[in-house]
């Protein structure tokens, strides 16, 4: 069986940019409306409970929605995007998708079809897929950590959610004690193909979840997607030095395996968050220090903050200009075995306005200063 994949943005009745609530109250919603116990004698409704659900199951998932964002911006697979490619079009004879009608190779587009099986892959045992426990697919999450947590290192607690086997239907779909049809969408093959003609992939089903089998009474605990999402709650050490952008892999963190099988991976990425003092220049710390005129003259001593939170003396000699920069070492940022050093730039603030004594007293310093030159 070929099919046109669906919008599920459509299905839900939300827009592309929708935020996660507003997906999530348009799923209640629908799903209330739509579910078969609220329709017992409508065979229709329960065909569109399953579309509803099919679609949340997606799109409530960020890297499912944003693998799924990609295959519909590509606008190739009629329907995803509109506008849309034609298999074989525009390209000449004997080229993959050409007038020959040798097959297209989703290897020709970069991995097309390593993204549609991370978007309908769902964990469960499709027709296509080997029975017994399989390895828990890997989590990846975004996580925001203060500027300094950065520079030294430190720990973050994170609550993650989950995707994990409904422990109520053990990831059936079903309700305890009820039946199982063959469903009709795929013909109980649990596979169908997406695409048209040449241009086309098989991938789980999207109405049985791969299954290959409908519940006639959905699963109260999951609404019959065999599958909840839980909150974990995790200690991360972050390494000093971490960079923006970086990951750090945690083993068995992430989803349970299905039927048994080990947890995959938890992909911690590290967003850091701007400081108002400091700013980073590979392994060094830049910051600014406002000195006044009196300071910048005869020469002071000020109290600079470092990333450790402590104060150091910086010693600004006689006759400092505005814009020096002066090196504390090994107050910098610490990778390894290396530290690198606080650059302190000073600069020289001036009054927006004087005394009367203060400027007889500035008059006076001009008028040596003139008789000395």
């Amino acid at each position: 069986m070929t099919t046109r994949p669906k919008d599920y943005y459509a299905i839900l009745g939300v827009t592309s940019d929708a935020k996660p609530e507003e997906i999530k109250k348009s799923y209640r919603k629908l799903a209330k409306r739509y579910h078969p116990d609220a329709n017992p004698d409508n065979p229709a409704a329960a065909e569109k409970f399953k579309e509803i659900a099919g679609a949340y199951d997606v799109l409530s998932n960020p890297d499912r929605r944003r693998k799924y964002d990609q295959v519909r911006r590509f606008g190739g697979l009629g329907g995803f995007g509109g506008g849309g490619y034609r298999p074989g079009a525009d390209r000449p004879a004997g080229q993959p998708g050409g007038a020959d009608g040798r097959s297209f190779r989703f290897e020709d587009v970069g991995g097309l079809g390593d993204i549609f099986s991370s978007i309908f892959d769902f964990g469960k045992r499709g027709a296509d897929r080997p029975a017994g426990p399989t390895r828990g697919h890997d989590v990846e999450y975004l996580v925001g950590i203060p500027f300094r947590t950065s520079v030294r290192g430190g720990k973050v607690r994170l609550s993650i959610p989950i995707n994990e086997e409904c422990a109520t239907c053990d990831g059936s779909g079903a309700a305890p004690g009820a039946k199982l049809d063959s469903c009709s969408e795929c013909s109980g093959r649990g596979t169908i193909t997406f695409g048209q003609g040449s241009f086309s992939v098989p991938r789980p089903c999207p109405a049985c979840l791969g299954r290959g089998k409908i519940p006639r009474e959905f699963c109260p605990a999951c609404s019959g997607r065999g599958e909840v999402t839980q909150k974990r709650k995790i200690s991360v050490s972050v390494p000093s030095g971490v960079d923006d952008g970086s990951r750090l892999r945690i083993a068995g963190q992430g989803e349970r395996g299905p039927q048994g099988g080990p947890p995959g991976d938890l992909l911690v990425k590290f967003k850091v968050k701007d400081d108002p003092f400091f700013e980073r220049d590979g392994l060094d710390l830049r910051c600014e220090v406002p000195i006044n005129l009196a300071q910048a003259m005869m020469g002071s001593k000020v109290k600079v903050r470092t990333a450790d939170n402590r104060k150091v003396v910086l010693k600004i000699p006689v006759g400092t200009q505005s814009g020096t920069t002066f090196r504390i070492k090994g107050q910098g940022v610490e990778k390894g075995e290396t530290r690198g050093d606080q650059l302190v730039k000073v600069v020289v603030r001036l009054p927006d306005r004087l005394s009367e004594e203060g400027r007889e007293a500035l008059e006076r310093l001009v008028e040596v200063e003139e008789l000395r030159h």
